[in-house]
Order: C-alpha cells, then sequence, then structure tokens
C-alpha cells in the first residue's frame, strides 16, 4: 500500500505538469500559426443573424469585399457579394 501511494505522489504531479506543457505548447503553436506577423486578420465577420435554431445570416468582409453567406448544419452557401465601397452607398440609400 505504501509503494502505491509513493508511485502516486510521485506520477500524477509529472501527469499534470505534462497536460500543462502541452496546452501551453499547443496555445502558444497556435498563436504563431494563426495571423499574419502584421497582427491584423484578412477575414472580418461584420455582423451575424440568427434566423433559425440551425440557420444563421452571416455578413463577412474578405479582400475588400462583403460577402453574404447563410450557415447551416448542410454547410455555408454564399448568397451575396458587393465591394466593400459600395457597401457604405448601399447603406445610405435604405
Amino acid at each position: 500500500m505504501l509503494w502505491y501511494i509513493l508511485k502516486l505522489l510521485i506520477l500524477l504531479p509529472l501527469i499534470g505538469a505534462l497536460a500543462w506543457g502541452s496546452l501551453k505548447l499547443a496555445q502558444k503553436m497556435q498563436a504563431r500559426m494563426g495571423t499574419p506577423a502584421t497582427g491584423t486578420k484578412r477575414v472580418r465577420i461584420v455582423e451575424t443573424t440568427m434566423l433559425s435554431p440551425s440557420l444563421k445570416l452571416a455578413v463577412i468582409e474578405f479582400r475588400g469585399r462583403e460577402i453574404l453567406v447563410s450557415a447551416s448544419r448542410a454547410g455555408l452557401t454564399r448568397l451575396a457579394e458587393i465591394p466593400l465601397g459600395d457597401a457604405a452607398l448601399e447603406g445610405d440609400q435604405a
């Protein structure tokens, strides 16, 4: 019984340290791979609207365009796309 408790006292902190280290490493690698060196993202979600529990509309800004997409369980569907400069003009006309 003493041998079991001794092993437990040694191995349990070791396993915890390994788990903590792997999470920190994953966080560091994700930060390095996720964003460009400038710190800005190329894709930006402008607005989202939930139409039903399984259907959502989203406006995404990407490379100078605003893209309206529908997100459902089946995937994403592009509905409309306008250049970024025209988006402000169309909002003023409404």
